[in-house]
């Protein structure tokens, strides 16, 4: 019978650099350690494989200092120190560069995933510069005409999303048919996962309004554009500013116009729904707008939080659900978390 253990480290090891700082193996003793450390240095985790017979397994014990070591079954009569060359065999294995969960720690696709960010981000700057002076010859015409749902400026904004985002990834759509019209006020609330999120639902092409970090607004064409849109302005540590926000989101609604809302109030990082803030939820209660919540998939994985400078291979998937209406905040949130978090585990990577 064979048996393999693996022995955490980082970098190749020989078989001559591992130590037996205890190498008795006595029948019925306490278990012995083996340890693979020379001085300060770190190894590259070997694989120990031996052939014993099953009825001498005893169990390795692994100290505190050594905790990243597996356990291993090896067998009470065997001599170590002789027959180590002969009976052990030390294997390397590849161990992933980057972070638990990334399906991209090849170095030659993070290196394409850098340069599609740099791309990403190019072509995003480059059509906003010119979509933003067409927003910016509009908007005294929007001000007259449309000043609550800006139209004109959402559309704009469409065409700068969609413009960006096809040449890096396909956007799929599902349950469309639950949209309400266009001119119907609404809460529309989805999971916040990527800073691709924003791109993404400016491609449904509805005028609702984002609510967004003061600070945004300060971004060099990018912020400009945002407030020819009408986005809300929110500081999230003054209360005072959350009260204003939600007070605006109402009258928005009353007004005819529809407001998004990301009820987790951060993107994720493990992609796992977080807990919804009831803001959005009140608002829709206050004014009985319904409540449409979208499932977004795939935009943690092509941009994860954190790390914005890469664009990994894959596709996106938006989910519209049925509109959900009442007027107990505490019902419509938990219903409207249940349902988008109920096709959160799919994944849409290419």
């Amino acid at each position: 019978m064979e048996v393999v253990a693996s022995l955490s480290s980082h970098s190749p090891i020989h078989r001559r650099s591992l130590c037996h700082k205890e190498s008795r193996f006595l029948a019925g003793s306490s278990p012995t350690l083996l340890c693979t450390h020379r001085g300060t240095r770190t190894y590259k985790p070997p694989v120990l494989r031996t052939s014993l017979n099953a009825s001498q397994f005893s169990l390795l014990c692994i100290s505190k200092k050594h905790r990243n070591v597996s356990w291993l079954a090896v067998s009470p009569n065997l001599d170590v120190r002789n027959k180590f060359h002969r009976d052990v065999v030390v294997r390397s294995e590849l161990t992933a560069a980057g972070s638990a969960g990334d399906g991209y720690s090849l170095p030659e696709l993070k290196i394409e995933s850098k340069v599609r960010g740099v791309c990403f981000y190019a072509v995003t700057v480059v059509a906003a510069i010119f979509l933003f002076v067409l927003m910016l010859v509009g908007h005294p015409s929007v001000l007259l005409f449309d000043r609550y749902r800006r139209k004109f400026q959402h559309f704009v904004a469409k065409v700068w999303a969609t413009f960006t985002v096809t040449p890096f990834f396909k956007i799929e759509f599902e349950g469309l048919e639950n949209l309400p019209p266009p001119d119907t006020a609404a809460v529309y609330v989805s999971n916040h996962q990527s800073f691709l999120d924003i791109y993404t639902l400016l491609t449904l092409g509805r005028s609702f309004k984002f609510i967004s970090k003061t600070g945004i607004f300060l971004y060099p064409i990018i912020g400009w554009a945002m407030f020819l849109l009408g986005t809300i302005p929110l500081k999230r540590t003054d209360s005072r500013s959350q009260l204003d926000c939600l007070k605006r989101c109402m009258d928005l609604i009353k007004k005819g116009a529809s407001v998004f809302f990301f009820p987790e109030g951060t993107r994720s990082k493990d992609g796992k729904v977080g807990t919804f803030k009831k803001g959005a939820f009140s608002v829709a209660a206050k004014t009985n707008a319904p409540v449409v919540p979208i499932t977004l998939i795939g935009t943690g994985q092509i941009m994860p939080a954190g790390r914005e400078g890469i664009v990994n291979v894959g596709s996106v998937k938006v989910v519209i659900h049925k509109p959900i209406e009442g007027k107990d905040p505490g019902m419509l949130c938990k219903e409207a978390r249940k349902t988008i978090a109920s096709l959160t585990g799919k994944s849409c990577v290419a």
